[in-house]
């Protein structure tokens, strides 16, 4: 794993603190991380089509390559399907993206739980069962 780099995305709606809805979130500050250390920060922007609630198929590519996602909230099958896709994800009180990420990299992030079911904010959002 030598010159790997870990891309952690944090849902940043107002650029200043963490993004409760992941799903409707369309920006997004990316860490690079290499050896446990943040090496660059950046802002991305998906469009509304981009965000993850309205592409269920692939990420935005903005977002490609990302290993983790720090987030104020998200629901179930949002969770799930990141988890598919090799992304964990996680949901904090924290609501400073530096702040969240220095704690993430050193095992210290408080995290929530997700919560289970079918059940989402926007009602009919996410398909159960259908394939």
């Amino acid at each position: 794993m030598k010159g790997q780099i870990m891309k952690i995305a944090v849902t940043s709606q107002n650029r200043k603190t963490i993004t409760e809805h992941a799903g409707k979130c369309r920006k997004f500050w990316i860490y690079d991380v290499e050896k446990g250390v943040v090496s660059g920060k950046r802002l991305v922007e998906v469009s509304i089509e981009q965000s993850l609630h309205a592409s269920h198929h692939q990420l935005a590519e903005p977002l490609a390559g990302i290993n983790t996602l720090i987030t104020g909230g998200m629901g179930p099958g949002l969770f799930e399907r990141l988890m598919q896709s090799g992304i964990l994800p996680v949901v904090t009180m924290e609501e400073d993206p530096d702040a969240a990420v220095s704690a993430m990299l050193g095992n210290r992030l408080e995290r929530l739980p997700v919560p289970r079911g079918g059940h989402c904010h926007e009602r009919g959002h996410f398909s159960h069962g259908a394939r």
